[in-house]
């Protein structure tokens, strides 16, 4: 399971060390790429920007976005990444604190595999963050190639 990669796609830093936090309470000790903003998590995907020279062939195994990012929102993170065949089949958890029926709405209409509200005790953050990290790392078969 250590082998699968995270892209955490957080800005707010409180929220970034929670998670971190919250995986490493549950043992879930893959590595964990993060971006800031949608910018940079779409420059890490497809190896361009600070990221040129990545090899693209190791995707991360699940990606947790959230939807409020500066520079390039959630939506619009999700939306790149289905257009394009490389990141089309890359499972997204939109993991975020939007109450908005519509984010929901959105998110799956835009091809998010999961949508996750962050509750605010941490408790019951870690266990989201488990049962997220034993379903998507673990559990769920990935299509063949990825």
């Amino acid at each position: 399971m250590t082998d699968k990669i995270i892209l955490l796609v957080e800005d707010d830093p409180d929220d970034v060390e929670l998670t971190l936090r919250a995986l490493r309470k549950n043992n879930i000790t893959n590595k964990v790429e993060q971006a800031h903003d949608g910018a940079e998590a779409l420059d890490y995907l497809f190896g361009t920007g600070a990221y040129s020279g990545r090899d693209t062939s190791l995707m991360p195994a699940v990606i947790l976005l959230d939807l409020k990012l500066p520079k390039i929102d959630g939506f619009e993170v999700l939306r790149k990444l289905r257009a394009d065949d490389r990141t089309k089949l890359l499972p997204v958890v939109i993991l975020t604190s939007s109450k908005e029926e519509q984010d929901i709405v959105n998110g799956y209409s835009r091809g998010c595999n999961s949508y996750v509200r962050k509750p605010v005790d941490f408790a019951q953050f870690s266990e989201a963050v488990r049962q997220l990290g034993l379903y998507w790392l673990l559990l769920n078969e990935p299509p063949p190639g990825r």
